[in-house]
């Protein structure tokens, strides 16, 4: 089912691109993230899976990890998952990321990556399967998954809007995004305030969504994805949890 399969691998980035748009530039920010957990039920098209992410506090800042699966009928026609980690700071400049690393054994063909981020040179190496990768950079930078809490640590502290480069394998991506007000949002989790967040890339009939709930630090609680007038993918929060702070 490879249209499926590649359905999957674009709610993943549109997940991660959605989320980021939002996000601004903060200067010495009052607020941050927290260490948690969160369960999603993901439809695209036909077919289910399930979505967890999780964030812990380390010695230097935060690991954020996020794993995709197919569930029910889905696992008669798709294998294995998507996991995706990253290791960030959080400090006067943000969100910036040291360490990214993925294994995609869900998709037509597997694909795994490595990157260091090296921010006093501007520059990303790694590897993509078996080859050396290399990248530099100008500027801010996101990884994949750090992406997303570069979006709720800006909402926590007023900032909505921006414009932000996302690092998306091998590819650099320009991301813009707009606010398009609130509303309350019903989930298998509560009922939420929710802010939304709609994204389209340049020359794409592909328009995505994310709903934002404050009560829960901005987490995304609803996200959805629209193609030509159709949804095409819904993810909707399952459950939420606060972890304990490192002691």
């Amino acid at each position: 089912m490879p249209e499926l399969r590649n359905k999957v691998r674009c709610f993943i980035c549109v997940f991660a691109v959605t989320v980021v748009a939002l996000m601004g530039r903060a200067a010495l920010a009052e607020q941050s993230i927290v260490a948690h957990e969160a369960f999603y039920k993901v439809r695209i098209s036909v077919l289910g899976g399930t979505m967890r992410t999780t964030v812990t506090e380390t010695e230097n800042g935060f690991a954020a990890k996020s794993i995709i699966k197919p569930a029910g009928l889905a696992k008669l026609v798709m294998r294995g998952s998507i996991e995706e980690r990253s290791e960030f700071t959080v400090g006067a400049d943000g969100i910036r990321s040291a360490h990214y690393d993925s294994s995609d054994t869900l998709s037509r063909k597997d694909k795994f990556m490595a990157f260091d981020f090296d921010w006093a040179n501007e520059r990303v190496s790694g590897r993509i399967n078996d080859q050396d990768f290399a990248f530099e950079f100008d500027g801010e930078l996101h990884d994949r998954v750090s992406i997303q809490y570069e979006l709720m640590y800006n909402l926590l502290n007023g900032i909505t809007s921006g414009d932000y480069a996302l690092l998306d394998g091998e590819k650099l991506k320009q991301l813009q995004i707009s606010n398009i007000g609130t509303k309350t949002i019903k989930t298998p989790f509560g009922k939420f305030e929710a802010v939304g967040i709609q994204h389209r890339a340049m020359n794409s009939s592909r328009v995505s969504t994310l709903w934002c709930a404050e009560a829960l630090g901005y987490l995304p609680v609803l996200i959805e994805q629209h193609r030509d007038g159709k949804r095409r993918v819904r993810a909707v929060l399952t459950h939420y949890a606060r972890l304990e702070p490192r002691s």
